[in-house]
């Protein structure tokens, strides 16, 4: 009874202390003052105690960075560049080839040759749409002792494909295509330099049409099926013209052999067109490039079917030598040979005749 009685004195003092410090009256709440205040202490230590006793075998040692093994920056340090959908090829490549005798018992001329080309590709691809140009221009001279210099190689190619397709799975797009195609200077039938077989647009070749495409995700195959193509053929020189060269009507004359209507410079041709392009690497620093058209006319030669194949082997050295064998061959039933003329009269049109023509040479590259 005493404990309990200790107990309940204790707590009807501290009622009575509680009550006291708190006024009744709800107005005077706010009239109150806080006799404590609650302050956040941060202890910061001043000296650092020193280790009196090190256990044996520990090295205390200062962390230390030193730079004597880093080497500079060899390369210009590039900022941050919004990521570009364009691809591009820019290539010059000169070849020489020479041939030299002494006193050489065998027999054999002096003879040198020079191959000049410039590449140049312009591809853009971004989800549905894929846009590829491409620009080739070749041009060679050769000579040999006692001759002329005598062209070796002349072309100006040209290609752009615009392509689109449905989703991003699928390799096969929806094409237009445009190709042209044709030569810087004159050509002739050696060692005949009087009468010229070519110039520049004479021939000229260009395929326009829309169909479809299957371009792998490297772009190293490409597959264009055009089931209608536009083939324009234009002969801008006005001799080459009136002799009907390269498909385009003749000129129409007299008995005299005098002109009465010039021929005419172009031809205009629908048909189907297939190309296909690919490369391949078929041994280490070797690489095949092959590019392949052929064409047919609907409406006068159905079936005869107009090929163009280029094929080139090139072996890289190093990053500035390369090793090229090239082949080109041509077919076009329009470009005839062995014209047979009596008296001024085509007896025999000639017959068209399967084309080649085939390249050797080691050179200097160079990629920019």
């Amino acid at each position: 009874m005493f404990r309990i009685t200790i107990v309940f004195t204790i707590i009807v003092f501290c009622y009575n202390a509680i009550n006291a410090q708190t006024p009744t009256n709800p107005q005077t709440l706010d009239s109150v003052v806080v006799d404590t205040t609650i302050v956040g202490t941060i202890l910061v230590r001043i000296n650092q105690e020193k280790i009196k006793y090190i256990p044996r075998g520990v090295k205390l040692t200062n962390p230390r960075i030193s730079f004597n093994k880093t080497k500079p920056r060899t390369e210009k340090f590039k900022r941050f560049t919004i990521p570009s959908f364009w691809d591009k090829i820019n290539s010059l490549g000169i070849t020489i080839n020479e041939v030299a005798f002494i006193n050489w018992r065998a027999g054999g001329n002096n003879a040198i040759s020079a191959l000049g080309n410039l590449k140049f590709e312009r591809n853009y691809k971004f989800r549905y749409v894929q846009w590829n140009n491409r620009l080739d221009l070749r041009y060679g001279l050769s000579s040999q002792e006692g001759e002329k210099l005598r062209k070796a190689d002349d072309a100006i190619r040209f290609s752009s494909t615009f392509a689109y397709r449905r989703d991003t799975i699928s390799n096969w797009y929806y094409s237009v295509k445009a190709n042209f195609n044709t030569q810087f200077a004159d050509g002739y039938k050696y060692p005949n330099r009087e009468k010229k077989k070519s110039t520049f647009m004479a021939p000229g070749y260009l395929f326009l049409g829309a169909g479809t495409s299957y371009i792998s995700e490297g772009k190293k195959f490409n597959l264009y099926i055009s089931p209608l193509t536009q083939k324009a053929t234009f002969v801008l020189d006005e001799d080459l013209a009136n002799e009907g060269a390269f498909g385009v009507k003749k000129a129409v004359r007299d008995t005299k052999d005098n002109i009465i209507k010039k021929g005419e410079t172009s031809l205009m041709e629908l048909g189907f067109l297939i190309t296909n392009t690919w490369k391949t690497n078929i041994y280490k620093n070797m690489t095949l490039d092959h590019d392949l058209t052929l064409y047919t006319d609907y409406i006068n030669s159905f079936g005869n079917i107009d090929i163009d194949w280029e094929m080139r082997i090139e072996m890289k050295v190093n990053q500035y030598v390369k090793a090229t064998i090239g082949t080109n061959l041509l077919y076009d039933d329009d470009v005839l040979f062995d014209e047979v003329k009596t008296d001024g009269v085509v007896t025999t049109p000639g017959t068209p005749k399967i084309q080649f023509k085939q390249l050797l040479g080691v050179g200097l590259s160079y990629d920019f």
